[in-house]
């Protein structure tokens, strides 16, 4: 790999797998023509959650299609590119199978770390905050070990049908996307960064899961940036060495 490249990406959200295949595998190839297009700068990727909008590896199946993203994504791997993906609220489920084959780095909940002398903490932003109570339960539930165990009891075909159908019926499924900013008091992952922002700084907030591309000040040093969605907003956050754009593709 290219010692010189210093530029690091961060995307999220791309919920490959609805609300059709052909709208997910058109989307697929856009977001493919993304990865070749920022290659020849790119130091590190950062896929910040709900990459697909299922996914659960079975001891010797996983889910059927993706295999664009999946062999673009294993050739920058091979090419020296670090990858990074994280856990979403609808692909958490994950237990070796894109470390080994693809190359990526799985990450569980939050990364920090200091590039270009700035610092950053990234999370997918699914159940931190205060409120959202029955979301964090679920959370729990589908978190625990005893619920991915029984899960795997299931025939992928009834356990990846059922997931399918719950995807259908999903926000970003049926174009439920909430494109106003709710205020600092109703904004969960604002009032989360602004909470560690009490005891410790970081320049840069970089979250996915709300749907809402943004970059806003949380004080005179630090900022959030949400990273939007891939469905309707093909946005990317770009970090050149300096400074953190948010961007559309």
């Amino acid at each position: 790999m290219n010692n010189n490249k210093t530029h690091i990406y961060f995307a999220s959200d791309f919920h490959l797998g609805v609300p059709s295949f052909e709208a997910s595998l058109e989307r697929e190839k856009k977001i493919c023509a993304w990865l070749d297009a920022i290659a020849p700068n790119a130091k590190a990727l950062y896929l910040v959650g709900d990459i697909f909008d299922f996914w659960y590896e079975y001891k010797q199946v996983v889910p059927k299609g993706f295999t664009r993203l999946l062999g673009k994504l294993a050739h920058l791997s091979d090419q020296g590119l670090e990858i990074y993906f994280f856990k979403g609220n609808h692909d958490m489920w994950t237990f070796g199978y894109l470390e080994q084959e693809i190359g990526l780095k799985v990450i569980d909940a939050e990364h920090t770390f200091t590039a270009g002398q700035k610092t950053f903490y990234v999370h997918h932003g699914d159940g931190v905050g205060p409120g959202d109570k029955g979301y964090k339960f679920i959370k729990r539930i589908f978190r625990h070990p005893l619920s991915i165990k029984l899960f795997g009891f299931l025939h992928p075909r009834i356990g990846v049908g059922l997931a399918q159908y719950l995807s259908r019926k999903s926000r970003i499924s049926q174009g439920q996307n909430d494109k106003q900013y709710k205020g600092d008091e109703n904004e969960f992952i604002v009032q989360h960064c602004k909470q560690i922002l009490t005891h410790t700084h970081y320049d840069y907030f970089v979250c996915g899961h709300r749907h809402f591309p943004i970059t806003l000040a949380l004080n005179e040093q630090s900022s959030y940036i949400n990273l939007g969605e891939w469905v309707n907003d093909f946005t990317y956050a770009e970090f050149n060495g300096e400074t953190l754009e948010l961007k559309h593709f």
